[in-house]
């Protein structure tokens, strides 16, 4: 179970990509509310999933509505990133990051459905014993894997030279979630990864 956790959780994607940012532009301790987000949003997916709700998995249009909007959310992250001035926020001016969209991001993300449906039918085996205990496992594995991407931003914040340093990562990072973007639209309807 832990083993699988790290896997979906660890392994770089939207979600992560996101808290390595937040974490890069507002420091870690505003990037924990997108970790908080995610986290929960992902372990109330899972327990629903774990609850009965993997048929919605099933059906077809609806996990395409779910990439649709998935892929239009990491378009308008990719967006607002490649629009960045490079200025790292000091006191976090405008919206904050968001615990909101951290859980929002999970329920569009197809690979979390998909991993919530695999990890379910794989370590659960229909027991509804089974569905806590692992649910608490992915929560604790997935907290501390995408608090790890936003410790690695907080951390390179202090070390990047200047505004023009930041503006290239953040581009680089808005390239990377057009790419997740892109790789969302054309994926097949199976796989898994949650973050």
């Amino acid at each position: 179970m832990a083993a699988f956790a790290l896997a979906a959780s660890l392994s770089p994607g939207p979600v992560n990509l996101v808290a390595f940012n937040l974490g890069l532009n507002r420091g870690l301790g505003p990037a924990l509310r997108h970790v908080s987000g995610a986290t929960c949003g992902f372990s109330v997916l899972l327990l629903a999933i774990g609850g009965g709700l993997q048929w919605l998995a099933q059906w077809t249009a609806l996990m395409h509505a779910i990439r649709l909007g998935g892929v239009l959310f990491l378009l308008y992250l990719a967006w607002r990133l490649a629009r960045s001035d490079g200025a790292l926020v000091q006191e976090t001016p405008g919206r904050p990051p968001s615990f909101v969209a951290g859980a929002l991001m999970q329920w569009l993300n197809p690979k979390a459905w998909i991993a919530s449906s695999a990890g379910m039918a794989a370590y659960t085996a229909g027991d509804p014993a089974r569905v806590v205990p692992f649910a608490l496992i992915f929560f604790g594995i997935c907290y501390l894997s995408v608090g790890s991407w936003a410790l690695l931003g907080a951390r390179l914040r202090r070390r990047l030279p200047s505004p023009a340093w930041v503006r290239r990562l953040n581009r680089g990072m808005g390239l990377a979630l057009l790419v997740s973007a892109l790789m969302l639209a054309t994926m097949p309807l199976s796989g898994s990864g949650a973050a």
